[in-house]
């Protein structure tokens, strides 16, 4: 499974991200520009996903790993951001609210 660290994530901008985190952990803090699609529920949004390459994201990897393999088996270009936000936090990127 291909991954990235949060230190190459925040060396690409133009990266999109999905946040796989429930709701409200998003809404506690996220990497800017990050979009919101819960593993729970992204079998029902994947017409949200973005074109094209794009980093996944969670707390600290494994449910962000889970959905990567998932998504690379239907044909998307995802990659896994390992640590997560719990690791994009302690390198002291910011965050969005």
């Amino acid at each position: 499974m291909p991954s990235i660290t949060v230190h190459q994530l925040r060396d690409q901008p133009d990266t999109p991200v999905i946040d796989v985190r429930e709701t409200w952990e998003f809404e506690s803090g996220r990497v800017p520009g990050a979009v919101n699609l819960p593993m729970s529920t992204i079998g029902e949004h994947l017409d949200a996903l973005p074109d094209g390459a794009f980093a996944v994201i969670c707390k600290v990897g494994g449910r962000s790993g889970r959905v990567v393999e998932a998504l690379q088996a239907r044909g998307y270009d995802a990659t896994n951001v390992d640590g997560g936000t719990d690791e994009w936090i302690s390198a002291g990127y910011p965050l969005e609210q």
